[in-house]
């Protein structure tokens, strides 16, 4: 089974990519957050992949961080998901509060999420609310690096401030993932809400 890839993007479309491998294309499918995340058309990247075998098909889904294959694997626990909605699921809600809501029994808020009804919403909570807990713990924003726990106050505040101004949250996130990457770790722990935001402006534009 291939469990990841590392080589030059090729192509990139509105629900998958093709990574460059040694002169191999393996077309790879991510969720929206995943493909927001992506660098341009022939830079290089890694992906954490997993390995869906069918009858007919040997189809490959991609997840920039350890957390995304983590929860995308136990939503494909909850009997009736598959990987096409296991990964919908994941480009319709971030994982924190994906896990917040299926910890809380807030079925409302899972049905907002595209192929997701109330009784496979109810299926997710019941089957899942006790295994979330240590993915929200861990999840992250970037593929710079995990951004969890203490220091995610003032970055939260700024992510909610972009999606105030009509930013899509994915993006967002990307942008704030592209700055933490031009500052570095310690900088960017160290940035103030008015700074984040400007900065996280700067590269969304």
């Amino acid at each position: 089974m291939i469990a990841s890839l590392t080589g030059q993007i090729q192509y990139i479309g509105s629900d998958r990519c093709v990574v460059d491998v040694s002169g191999v294309g393996y077309e790879v499918f991510l969720s929206t957050e995943g493909l927001s995340r992506l660098p341009e058309k022939g830079a290089q990247l890694f992906l954490h992949i997993h390995t869906s075998v069918r009858e007919d098909a040997i189809v490959l889904f991609g997840f920039a961080e350890p957390v995304e294959k983590e929860m995308f694997l136990t939503l494909k626990t909850v009997s009736g998901i598959g990987p096409k909605l296991a990964l919908a699921v994941l480009s319709g809600m971030q994982i924190d509060m994906l896990c917040q809501a299926i910890s809380g029994e807030d079925i409302k808020t899972l049905t907002t999420i595209s192929g997701v009804g109330k009784k496979t919403a109810e299926r997710i909570c019941v089957e899942l609310k006790d295994k979330v807990g240590s993915m929200q713990s861990t999840s992250s924003v970037s593929t710079g690096g995990t951004v969890t726990g203490k220091e995610t106050s003032a970055l939260a505040d700024a992510l909610s401030a972009l999606v105030n101004l009509g930013y899509p949250d994915p993006a967002a996130r990307a942008a704030f993932a592209d700055v933490k990457k031009r500052v570095g770790d310690e900088t960017f722990t160290a940035m103030t809400i008015e700074e984040l935001i400007k900065e996280g402006l700067r590269a969304i534009s």
